[in-house]
Formats: C-alpha cells, structure tokens, sequence
C-alpha cells in the first residue's frame, strides 16, 4: 500500500461531497452520514478511525513531560493515528492537557482524557473544509473548557474556551488550506501553550525553539515551505 495513503482500506484518495450522504463503514458496517468517501467507494466511519483510546490514556497517564508538541508526537507516531483523521480532534486536547497537569496544572488527568475523548471524538472528519472550523483547533478549545469547568451558563471559563479556539484558528487560517491535520494540530498546540501562560499562570514547556515536522513525505497535500514546520525548507 502507498505511504501516502488516504483511504484506510485501499490507500486511493478521498472525495470530499457538498452534501452529506449515508456511508456505510467499509470496517464494521455502521452508516452514518458523511461528505467523505475514497475514489473507490470504501469509507471508514469515524469510531473505526478512532481506534486507540486506551492507547492514548496509558501514553498520557504514563508521560512526565511537560512538552506537549513532544507528547503530540509520540501520540502521532503510533499505529492507530494516520496522517489525517478525526483522531487529531483527541490528541490535541490529550496532549496539551498531559503537559498541563505535568506542568502544575490542577486536574485530574485520566478523567480529564476520557472527557476530552468523549468531546473530541464527537467533532467528525472533514469538518476543517465544511464547518470552517478545524478539528484540531476545537480540540484546544475543548482542552480550555475542561480545565475551566467551562458551561454554556459560565461567564470567564465560557470566554476562556472560545478565545482560546479562536486563537487556534486564526493561526491555521494564517496558514491556509488545504488541511493538514498534523500542521493544524502544531499550530493549535503553540497558540494554546502561550494561552495557558498568559491567562492560567501555568507555563508548559517547548523542549525546542523550532518545531520541526517529519511527516511531510506521506502527505500528498503537502504544501511545502508554506507551512512554518516543513523540515527541508532551509536546504531548498
């Protein structure tokens, strides 16, 4: 199969529809509606593309780093994370409440990652095209409104929540398109990290002044030295 997959079952490209469709899951069967289907007409629902959970929750719980784009990555280097998916919609927020409660942040953390789970995996695939929106921007706002005891009835952890998603997505809308679930994930990632400092007094820590991303070769929607991480963009 090509490294540069993008259909789960087949390694083909994806199709992004204007109008939801009933998709049934090429894995285990369930239909539900989706705009997002491959060439060859397999789809992989969102619960199956979400399939580590209880590996994420033992990385977390087992992590003292205090990093959380380098959280992020051991996350991103399993397995179950692909180059893109509903997956980032988790891991933003896991990572970056690791790092917080490693970093003297005040939760509980496994309760925290199933919460965080529970949101995130709500937000589907695609969204960053269609809703206007990233996953992975919403997934740090999720992260704030956890370690807020954020409501629709609270007043400043309601603002915290969505200053911080808004923040995230200026910095992806900064960028531009097309998606990169990596990319956006980093750049949601570094806004939150000077968010937190700013507005919680908690300062996570970036173990390297460059973040730097190795994932460029398996993404066929790369866009190169457009995007502040490409890894090669000082020797071209």
């Amino acid at each position: 199969m090509n490294q540069n997959q993008e259909c789960l079952i087949c390694g083909s490209h994806l199709e992004y529809l204007q109008h939801d469709q009933l998709m049934k899951c090429s894995i285990c069967g369930r239909e539900e509606n989706s705009r997002t289907r491959c060439i060859n007409g397999h789809y992989v629902c969102n619960e199956c593309h979400i399939n580590g959970i209880d590996a994420i929750i033992n990385i977390c719980m087992n992590e003292s780093s205090r990093d959380p784009i380098y959280i992020l990555d051991r996350i991103m280097s399993q397995d179950f994370c692909h180059m893109h998916g509903p997956e980032h919609h988790v891991i933003t927020g896991a990572a970056l409440l690791t790092a917080y409660k490693n970093s003297g942040g005040n939760i509980d953390l496994e309760a925290a990652l199933r919460e965080m789970i529970k949101r995130g995996s709500e937000v589907p695939g695609g969204i960053c095209g269609f809703w206007g929106a990233c996953g992975a921007g919403i997934s740090a706002g999720i992260f704030t409104a956890i370690i807020s005891d954020s409501t629709p009835l609270t007043i400043e952890p309601f603002r915290l929540a969505n200053s911080m998603t808004s923040k995230a997505l200026a910095s992806i809308a900064k960028v531009g398109g097309p998606r990169c679930c990596k990319r956006d994930s980093f750049l949601s990632i570094l806004a939150a990290v000077e968010f937190v400092k700013e507005k919680f007094n908690v300062e996570m820590k970036l173990e390297t002044h460059e973040v730097t991303c190795t994932y460029s070769r398996k993404n066929n929607q790369c866009i190169g030295t457009r995007c502040p991480f490409f890894r090669f963009r000082k020797s071209e």
